[in-house]
């Protein structure tokens, strides 16, 4: 008998909202079928961004939900809603709280700061480090100058103010986290926080820096398959 199809991949982009630093990670999904959300830039508070993401989720195949970094608490909000067909959720290099607490007292000077680029060599020294390749340096200039530096900081204040921690107990399927060993921007506390009140939460941590999913796809395509080889029922 043909295998099983796999289930459609929904995959809720990190705070540029665009999704073009999906690319890699697409590449590397051999078998799946993929729907890429892109938040327009107009679209920064969590509950905007989960009711856009809404409309996306299939309504008559099974699928998987991976929200990555900011889109880690959309995808939990999603997913503690238990819609139809989910089979899991991906949490990577994400969080269901504000990953850095004690940074909370700088909201009210994010708020007043003029909005600026960050220097690229910056950028790619946080989310890339050493695993920084020609190529990612180019998607990532094709993508910055598509969202406005209002925009992200806008959702960087909503990433301060989110606690979704209570929403993780109304979540009914199983949860994979994809952890990031060199990640400069969302420390190890922010998964721990998440399995502490989540004693299921199933783990695998990968080397690589907060862009996991760009520099490490075909590490985290494989993760996932092991993590729905893990959920799925033997067949008869």
């Amino acid at each position: 008998m043909p295998a099983a199809p796999l289930p459609i991949l929904v995959l809720l982009p990190g705070l540029d909202g665009t999704g073009i630093m999906f690319d890699p990670f697409v590449q590397a999904l051999e078998g799946f079928e993929t729907r890429v959300v892109r938040y327009p830039i107009g679209l920064t508070s969590y509950a905007d961004c989960e009711g856009f993401a809404r409309s996306f989720l299939p309504v008559d195949r099974p699928f998987l939900l991976l929200g990555e970094s900011f889109s880690g608490p959309v995808a939990i909000a999603l997913a503690a809603k238990r819609p139809a067909g989910l089979l899991g959720l991906v949490l990577c290099v994400t969080f269901a709280r504000n990953p850095r607490p004690a940074l909370a007292w700088t909201a009210p000077l994010l708020r007043i700061l003029p909005p600026r680029q960050l220097p690229q060599a910056l950028l790619r020294n946080l989310l890339f480090g050493p695993w920084v390749t020609e190529s990612l340096s180019a998607l990532a200039r094709t993508m910055l100058p598509q969202v406005p530096s209002a925009t992200l900081k806008a959702r960087l204040l909503a990433v301060m103010a989110v606690d979704h921690t209570d929403l993780l107990r109304q979540v009914q399927v199983p949860i994979l986290a994809l952890r990031a060993s060199q990640d400069r921007l969302v420390p190890r506390a922010a998964t721990d926080w998440v399995q502490a009140h989540l004693s299921s939460l199933d783990i695998t941590t990968l080397q690589g820096p907060h862009w996991l999913l760009q520099t490490r796809p075909e590490a985290c395509a494989q993760a996932i398959r092991s993590f729905l080889d893990r959920i799925s029922p033997p067949e008869a």
